[in-house]
């Protein structure tokens, strides 16, 4: 299921970009707005000017070979360290032959065809998947630090508030706690700045709450929240020791545990945390091989198939999210999808 470009100009709210690139001129504003996230990041002047050339060239393949897309810019922290990352979406032909569109010199387009090789050159880490006539989404990070967060799991996210709003009402965390590697989303209800209140406070108290269980750490969020909206709230932790995955969820945060090739959509009961939450339960699901979760809030829909997109569930989980809210937010509320994977 496609869904139409939803027309974003740009959004930012310190540590997250979203650029709409449907001409040339939104290049610079892309260029602009991730070079000032890599700023308030600490990433040095050279670092920064490596980080403007990654995104011209991303965006300029957009326009190119994309028919336009998106750039999302935001940080990230998890086994590969912590820095800056640039997601680059669009819903073009896509690359029949990845491998071979890395080569400096090749080109479908008449140009030079040094783009990609001068992405690869420039970030630490570049990750790529297309498909002919699935598009194209292309990851690259910048690593400023060792993560602060060790450990073995590999972290995702792309985001989208409701159009036009300056803040989101959607919100999530991930800590390595003793317990499992723990991810919060919280959906605040309805969006602009009390949503985002709703979902800051959700965010801080996991924080410092996180080596809690599931259960217990769902009511202190339920308490938490009542002074504010409220809000739908969805806490998923793999238990490497059990090779379990613990879910609680109130209200409609879409929960997927994806392992060895089976699907299995996890169990939330209605509700909103903070005001109504009849039933506050953790349910577990089992897993084999190195789990795949993936939460996303009720601005995207739920009739996605990453069966349909050829060789996407082995990539990178910021690809996965990325290509997820490419294509299947609804564009009438925030959106977002976060997607972890434990490698075990």
């Amino acid at each position: 299921l496609r869904r139409a470009v939803v027309p974003w100009l740009s959004w930012h709210d310190g540590n997250k970009v979203l650029v709409s690139v449907t001409d040339t001129s939104q290049i610079a504003e892309a260029r602009r707005l991730a070079c000032s996230c890599a700023r308030r990041l600490g990433l040095s002047e050279t670092r920064t000017g490596q980080v403007a050339l990654v995104v011209t060239e991303l965006a300029t393949n957009i326009l190119k070979h994309g028919g336009g897309g998106e750039i999302l810019t935001s940080r990230f922290d998890d086994r590969d360290g912590a820095g800056l990352e640039v997601l680059a979406l669009d819903r073009g032909r896509g690359m029949a032959d990845v491998e071979r569109c890395l080569q400096d010199g090749y080109s479908t387009a008449g140009t030079p065809g040094n783009g990609l090789g001068a992405v690869i050159r420039q970030a630490d880490q570049v990750r790529i998947w297309s498909s002919p006539d699935h598009g194209t989404a292309i990851v690259a990070r910048f690593v400023a630090r060792a993560s602060a967060t060790p450990g073995k799991t590999q972290l995702g996210a792309a985001t989208a508030p409701f159009p036009g709003e300056s803040t989101n009402g959607d919100g999530w965390s991930f800590a390595s706690a003793v317990l499992g590697h723990t991810l919060l989303m919280i959906d605040g209800s309805g969006h602009g700045i009390e949503a985002a209140r709703a979902a800051q406070c959700a965010t801080e108290l996991f924080r410092e709450h996180v080596e809690d269980a599931c259960e217990h750490l769902m009511q202190r969020l339920h308490r938490a929240l009542a002074p504010t909206r409220g809000g739908a709230v969805a806490i998923a932790r793999i238990d490497a020791a059990a090779r379990t995955v613990r879910y609680v969820g109130v209200g409609n945060i879409s929960g997927t545990l994806i392992d060895n090739g089976s699907i299995r959509h996890m169990v939330s009961h209605n509700g909103t945390a903070g005001h109504i939450a009849p039933r506050i339960r953790e349910f577990t699901y089992g897993f084999t091989t190195d789990p795949l979760v993936i939460l996303h809030s009720d601005g995207v829909t739920t009739r996605w198939d990453l069966g349909s997109y050829p060789g996407l569930a082995a990539q990178h989980p910021s690809l996965i999210a990325g290509v997820l809210l490419r294509d299947h937010r609804r564009g009438r509320d925030d959106a977002t999808v976060v997607a972890m994977r434990a490698v075990l």
